[in-house]
């Protein structure tokens, strides 16, 4: 039985969580969410469809999906400002 979706603050909240403990993941999320909205969309259409050939959890596929949302891009974006010079996550 699968799990209910998480809201969109809760999206913005985990992906940001993981994002502030990696400093590789933050980078590649900033490039991500930086994406013109039909760009982000299909790459990460094209993501997904590669995470699903390696049977990828349904969790991991929701939050992808999530990415491709304006509202939720756009508040990771903001919680994920650039990194000031010598800051731990540049």
């Amino acid at each position: 039985m699968a799990g209910q979706a998480l809201t969109p603050d809760e999206y913005v909240d985990a992906i940001v969580r993981v994002a502030e403990r990696d400093a590789s993941v933050a980078r590649v999320v900033r490039e991500i969410v930086s994406l013109d909205a039909s760009v982000r969309s299909s790459a990460l259409d094209l993501v997904a469809a590669h995470l699903r050939v390696h049977a990828a959890a349904r969790d991991v596929i929701d939050c992808i999906d999530a990415l491709k949302r304006d509202v939720v891009a756009e508040r990771i974006a903001a919680r994920l400002a650039a990194p000031r010079e010598g800051d731990a996550t540049v």
